[in-house]
């Protein structure tokens, strides 16, 4: 049974359409509300950046029509190809690049900036679907555990050189997609050690707290073989000696952690990362968005002072409020009450998404499915926590709210390509 040719709407799945269409006019309205002024609300002023919104979300449409004509065997027969362009979209940045705030992350063509970066998300999805829906694929074979990492690490590493590390965190969200597709949870508690490490080595130093490391490391390890030997112990008899390389390759991490922080990331990220440590408390350079942003959010209330009346938000309080910090807006604007359904709406969108990828008849379309539902919650739930402060500022948009034309096209490809992948559902044998 084939698809019907002249109905390109056929089969799409008008839940995830109808949430998409209303997080975009939510968005553009809270883009609005902060980068209008008092003295200027005229809606089409294409010189704003509200008006600048608009075109991209117009040029969105046809974007969207192109993604769902195309057969769906053509982004599973070509995403090999799609990562690779997107790779080398990555790599000409260091010789074609725009430098904007210290990072060279932007195509500067004819007056528009373009950042791959939110495209690469999109052709990574595809890129991790192909090899994990291949029939010969599992996670048994430890050299597919390295396939696996190198096709997410590889542009997450192009993307900390340019330098942005903010974006690249993103691709430790394909973690649990692979943990859907069978990867060991060791991976997880593996990782989530490295971030204790990491955080607590920030926060007491490398060599005042190796006290404080070594007792973390040693209790991490002696729960490690008391779980082995209760429950493999053939496991431990045979890979005692693996045991002992993990300890001392965890220990050679705590000690790079430091050189890794002050010759990676740039003076910016680490003054953010030293104020939520406590390091730092200077609220009127560093931290001053973030305090801003709290106060901004806090004074809107339970129900909020009303679209167009933050007084905080017109008075351009928080710095690149449209951007990075566009749910301030919603905080002062609709208050406690119109953030908990906003919330609300982002998360039964992320929800949906895996309620359709587990319907799905090709492994391909699953796991593309279970990818962009982890994007869209690490950006979720990063830049939330970033704009309340309980996270450090690391500059990711909120999906369909931030301003930026790249941003709102990357997530539209994201969303779309699965939209289509879902709609011929119905059609496959």
């Amino acid at each position: 049974m084939q698809r019907e040719k002249n109905n390109i709407f056929a089969g799409v799945d008008l839940w995830l359409v109808s949430m998409y269409i209303l997080l975009v006019f939510i968005g553009w309205l809270n883009i609005y509300a902060a980068s209008t002024s008092e003295l200027h609300y005229e809606v089409f002023d294409f010189n704003a950046r509200y008006g600048k919104q608009i075109i991209w979300i117009a040029l969105a449409v046809p974007v969207v029509m192109v993604i769902l004509f195309i057969e769906t065997r053509f982004y599973e027969r070509f995403s090999s190809l799609f990562y690779l362009a997107a790779i080398l979209s990555l790599i000409g940045l260091f010789i074609f690049g725009k430098n904007i705030n210290g990072a060279r992350s932007w195509y500067d063509i004819a007056n528009f900036t373009i950042q791959p970066t939110e495209f690469a998300k999109a052709f990574t999805s595809l890129a991790v679907a192909k090899l994990l829906s291949d029939k010969a694929f599992t996670f048994k074979p430890f050299k597919n555990h390295i396939k696996a990492f190198f096709i997410i690490l590889l542009p997450a590493f192009l993307i900390t050189l340019q330098p942005d590390p903010g974006s690249a965190i993103v691709y430790l969200a394909f973690l649990f997609v692979f943990y859907r597709e069978g990867l060991s949870v060791f991976y997880f508690i593996l990782g989530i050690l490295g971030v204790i490490l990491f955080l607590l080595t920030l926060k007491f130093g490398t060599y005042n707290s190796i006290p404080i490391m070594i007792l973390v490391t040693a209790g991490f390890y002696v729960l490690f073989m008391i779980y082995t030997a209760m429950y493999k112990p053939l496991f431990l008899k045979r890979n005692w000696m693996n045991t002992t390389i993990i300890l001392v390759i965890t220990c050679s991490y705590i000690l790079s952690i430091n050189p890794l922080f002050e010759n990676v990331f740039q003076q910016r990220h680490r003054d953010r990362f030293n104020i939520v440590l406590g390091h730092s408390t200077d609220i009127q350079k560093t931290g001053y968005n973030t305090d801003q942003s709290i106060k901004t959010i806090a004074s809107g209330g339970f129900i909020g002072k009303g679209f167009l009346e933050g007084d905080r938000t017109q008075g351009k309080f928080v710095p690149e409020q449209d951007t990075d910090y566009i749910f301030s807006t919603v905080g002062e604007e609709w208050g406690f009450l119109g953030s908990t359904i906003v919330i609300i709406l982002f998360i039964v969108f992320m929800l949906r998404i895996i309620q359709v990828s587990e319907r799905q008849k090709t492994t391909f379309s699953r796991v593309y499915g279970y990818s962009i539902a982890a994007i869209f919650f690490f950006h979720f739930m990063v830049n939330i926590g970033m704009v309340i402060g309980i996270l450090p500022t690391i500059g990711i948009p909120l999906p369909f709210f931030s301003y930026g034309g790249s941003s709102l096209w990357g997530f539209t490809l994201l969303l779309f390509i699965f939209i289509r992948l879902d709609a011929n559902r119905s059609y496959e044998w």
